[in-house]
């Protein structure tokens, strides 16, 4: 059993390379990939994915706003009624992005601030993106008590100390395909040095195919390729790579359900 701990199913493909969403899951569940964390970038598409994902059970989501994107200052109350919905297991995603939008740090940092808010209010962890951005984003964690309610900092490319800080504050790491890559050496040195315990596995579908899927839009039933090479790089069995990530995730998300 494993669970993609990070996908945007309502970006996935749903003309050309997949029937439905039911077309999606049942491929995943063909290749052992049981549940799905579908993560929200926007909150005004929060309501469309919650309808689309709504049907099953198997799958949960979050309620945020990506970095990237923001347009719009965030709505604290509105994000906050979602925030509650059962579906929901998570704030974000959130964080900061200094590499590809530098230029509106100021509105990056309120809008991560509010949703660490948010995810306070509601006890829910919190999903981070982080790019060029390690020590602000460090900073913003401790400074707004994000140790409260922990998270993850999904689709990791940082350094080791990064990921040492974090994990310090009740944080985990997820691992997606650039792990597979080959220009990922330094990223599967660090890999090597987290601890089992602290690891998830993801897509972040419909992005970053691992090998051997680069080139195709990525979705939830290569998380698989990505379990295989961790437990490589671990020097575990996949079996075992496979049990540890699935219970950090349910450790993690604790309003996610079996």
């Amino acid at each position: 059993m494993l669970v993609d701990s990070h996908c945007h199913l309502d970006g996935l493909d749903y003309k050309n390379r997949h029937r439905d969403l039911a077309d999606v899951v049942n491929k995943a569940q063909e290749k052992g990939i049981n549940y799905l964390l579908s993560v929200c970038v926007e909150v005004k598409k929060y309501p469309a994915m919650a309808e689309l994902i709504a049907p099953f059970a198997q799958i949960f989501c979050s309620a945020g706003m990506h970095p990237l994107h923001q347009d719009e200052v965030v709505d604290e109350e509105l994000l906050l009624e979602y925030a509650k919905h059962d579906k929901v297991v998570a704030l974000g995603e959130t964080g900061l992005d200094f590499f590809y939008s530098p230029d509106n740090k100021a509105q990056q940092e309120a809008s991560f601030r509010a949703q660490i808010r948010v995810a306070k209010k509601v006890n829910k962890p919190l999903i981070v993106h982080t790019r060029d951005a390690r020590e602000e984003t460090l900073n913003i964690l401790r400074e707004e008590g994000a140790e409260q309610v922990g998270g993850v900092l999904h689709c990791f490319t940082e350094s080791l100390e990064m990921a040492q800080e974090a994990m310090e504050m009740g944080f985990y790491i997820s691992v997606s395909g650039i792990v597979t890559f080959k220009n990922a050496r330094e990223l599967q040195a660090t890999i090597k040095e987290i601890p089992l315990d602290r690891l998830l596995v993801e897509t972040d579908s419909p992005y970053l195919s691992p090998v051997p899927h680069r080139g195709q839009e990525n979705e939830p039933a290569y998380t698989r390729d990505v379990a295989k090479f961790v437990a490589q790089l671990k020097g575990v069995t996949f079996e075992e790579l496979a049990k540890v990530t699935t219970d950090n995730f349910f450790n993690l998300f604790t309003q996610a359900k079996r």
